[in-house]
């Protein structure tokens, strides 16, 4: 019999088929990880300097296997230092994020990217948060390590529906003062704002001594242009229309594209934020990537001090 292949749950395409997000996100996930031929999880959250033997009342879980393997005794992993982070997922719900020709919206790959992440916090023990907003804060989760507060967030996600206009600056400046202790900030977002008021809102979270990343969604269509039919091309926010010849438009709207995503990565770089452009025709490893690098600069750094 001819071998079967295994489906790509880090393929979109594969994805969209799968209707519950909280299914969506394990499956991203133990595909990661399976992707990585070992746990990508190690050295991120927890790293131990010594062992000493077990006594009565120790938490089993951090119990050195392998050293018992070797021993038959049991002893315990000895924690140098705590480096488990809050992190907050902030979700772009805004009418721009519902757009998505074929399959999955922005939004769609939004929701799973942000459900992913709160997969991956949980696994290591990590508090997740979640805020959502479009022209202000629409439903806001403090970070909680709680087994049930990812099901809360799945649920949220999965109910919202993109709606209104961006508004970054009014939204973030709400936002703000809401996240209350230092940790991680993780923006999930098209980012349609003007590059000062972005500048100015990553700013804010960079002065409370948050870390932050950028994961700039866009669609294949805003990167590509593939269109060549005399199209109407009809506002993502607002209820502007226009009938052109998209071929007449394609060079120049690329440059347009292209400048803007230069200006908001030189932005994130100067203020020390992280930034990823994520494509949604693109596999979701990206996102478990990055972030788990960016983890891995954050927690060194912390050493550093």
């Amino acid at each position: 019999m001819a071998a079967v292949d295994k489906p790509n749950y880090l393929n979109p395409r594969v994805l969209e088929r799968i209707k519950r997000l909280d299914v969506r996100a394990r499956l991203v996930v133990e595909g990661f990880v399976t992707g990585q031929h070992k746990s990508p999880y190690n050295g991120f959250a927890v790293e131990f300097a010594s062992h000493r033997e077990y006594s009565p009342g120790d938490e089993i879980k951090h119990i050195d296997w392998k050293v018992w393997s070797k021993t038959d005794k049991f002893y315990i992993k000895e924690y140098e230092e705590e480096t488990n982070l809050k992190t907050t997922l902030i979700v772009d719900c805004s009418k721009s994020m519902g757009y998505g020709r074929e399959g999955w919206s922005k939004f769609d790959y939004a929701a799973t990217a942000g459900a992913s992440l709160g997969h991956l916090l949980q696994s290591q023990g990590d508090a997740v948060g979640m805020i959502t907003f479009n022209t202000g804060v629409k439903d806001v989760l403090p970070a909680s390590a709680r087994h049930n507060h990812l099901k809360e967030i799945v649920h949220v996600l999965e109910e919202t529906i993109p709606d209104d206009k961006t508004d970054v600056g009014e939204a973030f400046m709400e936002l703000i003062p809401q996240i209350k202790s230092r940790g991680m900030v993780v923006i999930i977002s098209d980012l349609f704002a003007d590059i000062d008021v972005i500048s100015n809102a990553l700013q804010q979270f960079r002065l409370r001594k948050q870390e932050v990343i950028v994961f700039h969604v866009m669609d294949h269509d805003e990167l590509d242009f593939p269109f060549e039919d005399n199209t109407r091309f009809l506002g993502l926010e607002d209820s502007n229309q226009i009938h052109v010849d998209p071929r007449a438009l394609r060079k120049s709207y690329l440059e347009i594209v292209e400048k803007y995503q230069e200006k908001v990565k030189r932005t994130c770089d100067k203020l020390g934020v992280d930034y990823a452009l994520l494509d949604t025709g693109e596999p979701l490893d990206a996102v478990l990537t990055r972030y788990l690098a960016f983890r891995k600069r954050h927690t060194r750094k912390g050493r550093a001090r």
